[in-house]
């Protein structure tokens, strides 16, 4: 027994240190083994982004609203400053400011016509906020999508390598997985990201629209006073 424990001479020292290295994996080549699949799916992430970004800016650049906007606006009709008013809402330079900036020109008109003018711009705006929104809710639908055809794909490969080699084992089965499980994560991480996106998105949207028709109905009710007050006498 002791014999057994004392070391073979010339038998090389093991490094009990000596660690095997580990292999890892570049986001590049992870991309790679899922397949083709990931092509169509890289690309709408790609569009996912800059549409979210895109839309983001000017959504956020159009619907800026000070809060004394309306109060101002009223104060110039009350005085009977409509240049001053219509001035004051194009320098505004967002969607409401263009939406108050035809209201305040028709002033004179009908109130009908006024309230009509404020319906139709302010669809007009809206139209614009919203515009290519649709996309990312294509995106949200198609991604994961692709990912199942990515599964399918990567399941009919890991029959036909069997078929093949007449063998089942691991490696065989391994690269058929690897296009299966990395093609449905993508597909939902992007479709997430679309997903997401295009809510969010949709929220600032409703957001400015619940502001815009406070502020409307300010100023038609501005507008309405000195025929309520006519109608008086």
């Amino acid at each position: 027994m002791i014999l057994l424990q004392v070391p073979t001479a010339g038998a090389p020292a093991v490094d009990s240190t000596a660690v095997a290295p580990a292999q890892s994996m570049q986001l590049f080549d992870l991309v790679a083994k899922g397949g083709w699949v990931m092509i169509p799916i890289s690309l709408l992430f790609f569009f996912a982004l800059y549409m979210i970004i895109e839309r983001w800016l000017f959504i956020r650049s159009n619907t800026k609203v000070d809060d004394n906007f309306i109060d101002n606006v009223k104060d110039m009709v009350l005085q009977g400053n409509i240049k001053s008013a219509e001035s004051f809402c194009k320098n505004q330079r967002n969607s409401i400011g263009r939406i108050f900036e035809k209201a305040v020109g028709r002033i004179g008109s009908p109130i009908r016509e006024i309230e009509g003018t404020l319906e139709t711009v302010g669809q007009i705006e809206l139209s614009r906020l919203e515009k290519n929104l649709g996309y990312l809710g294509i995106i949200a639908g198609i991604a994961p999508m692709l990912g199942f055809i990515g599964t399918i794909s990567g399941i009919i490969r890991i029959f036909y390598d069997i078929s093949l080699s007449d063998n089942i084992s691991v490696g065989i089965i391994a690269g058929g997985l690897y296009e299966k499980m990395i093609t449905s994560g993508a597909g939902l991480i992007v479709g997430v990201i679309a997903y997401t996106g295009y809510h969010l998105l949709s929220m600032f949207i409703e957001k400015f629209t619940l502001k815009l028709e406070i502020n409307s109905f300010e100023f038609m009710e501005v507008l309405q006073k000195p025929t309520e007050a006519a109608r008086v006498r």
